[in-house]
């Protein structure tokens, strides 16, 4: 085992977090204790409150922590929109302690945290992972938040008007979106294995005779997502959850239309590039389980986060997953359910 291997395992365990689950307070006391330790490179804020009052928390790394500097790229990765989808929860807190813990130490991190801001959000719906059951496949309670509304059914929708009231976890994330500068991100779920890219929803203009509804950027979408999938232990091979998803990709309407979801929004009304992550068959697997989750996505989640920087340097070769950016964003768009994983 060469050493960077070496550290990816260990330095969890260095900072002192475990593999199992942690709860809001124990959550919290984390990120506290990593802003504490490592204050010059992380800021550690809320940007607003579930509908129990529980602070939605975000953890910024970065040579410049607190602001926005021209030439530093943002970045970010949420996870938990669905509270009972747990396993990218606990991920984020590990590539927290591992970021954190190889600054200085390992070149290529050190180089990601020197030219690019990551925001970590682990947990938008602390609320429904409060009430999830531990070491449920399929659990019963939790995806919803208090008010028993799907977070990922709640944003604005670019082709229909969604009737929905908005919540108070989606329109903290919409502001967040909206003023934060964003040009990448990723959100993490539970319930399948496969990278989902825009659009869930879709229109005659949009939705081609394959029944993919086409961003004007499916070319960069459909690299981002096997980008992600190629450096997964097993999600490029695209078999699992009794599913199957060549090269481990999928577009998000090609596997079932959603309105009102978060990755849609984020392209349209906030210019930036997200996709969704399905990172386990069963949504709340059993914390032993954790370790090995971890060592099948580390390398994924650093690769996909280096990603935003490339559209400065180099060009698309097109839809086949080979290139990177192009250079054409989606800039404006008019106003406008299935219960499966996203």
């Amino acid at each position: 085992m060469d050493i960077l291997c070496l550290a990816v395992v260990l330095l969890p365990w260095v900072a002192g977090l475990d593999f199992g689950y942690h709860h809001t307070k124990e959550m919290e006391a984390f990120l506290k204790d990593v802003h504490k330790n490592y204050s010059s490179i992380t800021h550690l804020y809320s940007i607003g409150k579930s509908v129990q009052g529980r602070d939605l928390w975000v953890l910024a790394l970065g040579r410049f922590p607190t602001q926005h500097k021209i030439g530093i790229p943002e970045f970010k990765y949420v996870a938990n929109i669905h509270g009972d989808e747990t396993v990218g929860r606990e991920l984020l807190l590990h590539l927290i302690t591992f970021l954190v813990t190889s600054d200085k130490h390992d070149p290529v991190i050190t180089r990601l945290i020197d030219s690019t801001r990551i925001h970590i959000m682990p947990s938008m719906n602390p609320d429904g992972f409060e009430a999830a059951k531990y070491y449920s496949c399929r659990p019963t309670v939790g995806r919803y938040n208090s008010n028993y509304q799907d977070l990922n059914r709640d944003f604005p929708d670019p082709f229909f008007c969604n009737n929905v009231t908005i919540q108070p976890e989606t329109q903290a994330v919409m502001d967040w979106i909206i003023n934060g500068m964003f040009v990448l991100s990723a959100n993490l779920h539970g319930g399948s294995l496969v990278a989902s890219y825009p659009f869930d929803n879709g229109s005659l203009a949009t939705i081609s005779p394959e029944g993919i509804s086409k961003t004007p950027d499916n070319d960069v979408f459909v690299y981002l997502a096997k980008t992600y999938a190629n450096n997964h232990a097993t999600m490029y091979k695209g078999l699992a959850c009794q599913d199957y998803f060549p090269d481990g990709i999928t577009n998000g309407f090609a596997w079932y239309s959603l309105k009102g979801g978060m990755q849609d929004f984020n392209y349209v009304w906030g210019q930036c590039f997200e996709i969704t992550l399905e990172l386990s068959c069963c949504k709340y697997p059993p914390q032993g389980e954790l370790l090995s989750f971890w060592n099948d996505n580390k390398r994924a989640l650093i690769e996909y986060i280096k990603q935003v920087h490339l559209g400065s340097m180099l060009k698309s070769r097109g839809s086949n997953g080979e290139g990177p950016f192009p250079s054409s964003r989606q800039t404006s768009w008019r106003q406008p359910q299935m219960n499966l994983s996203r």
